[in-house]
């Protein structure tokens, strides 16, 4: 065991690391904190049109979509870039908030993740109530990219979904470039992180949540899986374990399409309108166009 004085700066690298990279840099928008109520008011009211349960899915697009945010985030700043871009093209969008912590406004996610499925799955009974659809399409950022697997393999979540979208989803957990490695030579360090912030400890790699949920295969029949990644993912690292391994996957890196995006973790979900454009495509493959730079201004 090294001595502690020489553990101290690598221990306290490793906890701001897990607290910090993952708040999408767009957290500083006016969002009320709390509700999902007042998120709904939020998405409804902004003039982004989301979150209208009044909207009526259209032939061309008859399935709602679901946006799940990531961890750190919540069901307004997360989606102030795909949530209008996905409204503006004919969708009936909605966004929940999932994974509340006592006393912690605005940042969530940071629950245990199956009891953020729970949630996903009454939030998705809610939608298709309110849309008279048969099944939604889910969209995810990071956690929100991984969390509704648990819903699709184990609370019946499969039947009611068509297609999952993840962007820069945390599939097979993290090692945040090998810090979470360090986790051990720190008595009591993952018990900490698995008591304040269960979601985090969650998706760690090799964790007992991964574990249990890749286990028998990634995905399950009926479903179609999209997985848009980014080679600059400083926080889903590698950003290969985020790719999925199954029948009706496609694994798409953003650079393959335009090499000059130079997304991160947080930007990719965020603003990166490459992604955007990859997402209207998992969502309507059968009016999918080329993705490439120019997509990036595309109106």
């Amino acid at each position: 065991m090294l001595p502690w004085k020489h553990l101290l700066r690598p221990l306290s690298a490793l906890l701001l690391t897990i607290a910090v990279t993952v708040v999408p840099a767009a957290t500083a928008t006016a969002a009320a904190p709390g509700t999902a109520a007042a998120a709904d008011r939020a998405g409804a009211s902004s003039g982004g049109g989301w979150n209208d349960y009044s909207c009526t899915p259209s032939a061309a697009h008859p399935r709602p979509v679901v946006l799940v945010h990531g961890t750190f985030a919540n069901s307004v700043d997360n989606w102030l870039g795909l949530a209008p871009y996905l409204v503006d093209r004919g969708y009936c969008v909605y966004a929940l908030d999932y994974g509340q912590l006592p006393g912690v406004p605005f940042f969530h996610g940071l629950g245990p993740i199956d009891k953020s499925a729970e949630q996903l799955r009454t939030f998705v009974d809610k939608v298709l109530a309110a849309t008279g659809a048969a099944e939604a399409d889910l969209v995810g950022h990071s956690q929100g990219g991984l969390m509704p697997r648990h819903y699709l393999k184990f609370l019946g979540g499969a039947a009611k979904v068509n297609a999952l979208v993840g962007i820069a989803p945390s599939n097979h957990g993290t090692t945040l470039n090998g810090l979470t490695n360090l986790l051990p030579y720190f008595p009591g360090a993952q018990d900490l992180l698995s008591t304040a912030t269960p979601a985090l400890a969650d998706q760690v790699a090799g964790s007992a949540f991964l574990t249990r949920l890749n286990a028998g295969g990634d995905t399950v029949p009926g479903v179609r899986y999209t997985v848009i990644a980014t080679r600059y993912d400083e926080v889903v690292t590698p950003y290969r374990s985020q790719y999925l391994v199954g029948p009706d996957v496609r694994n798409v890196l953003v650079q393959d399409l335009c090499a000059l995006d130079l997304s991160a973790h947080a930007t990719i979900g965020l603003v990166d309108r490459i992604a955007f454009h990859e997402v209207a495509n998992a969502l309507d493959p059968s009016r999918a166009t080329p993705t490439t730079c120019l997509s990036a201004v595309a109106p």
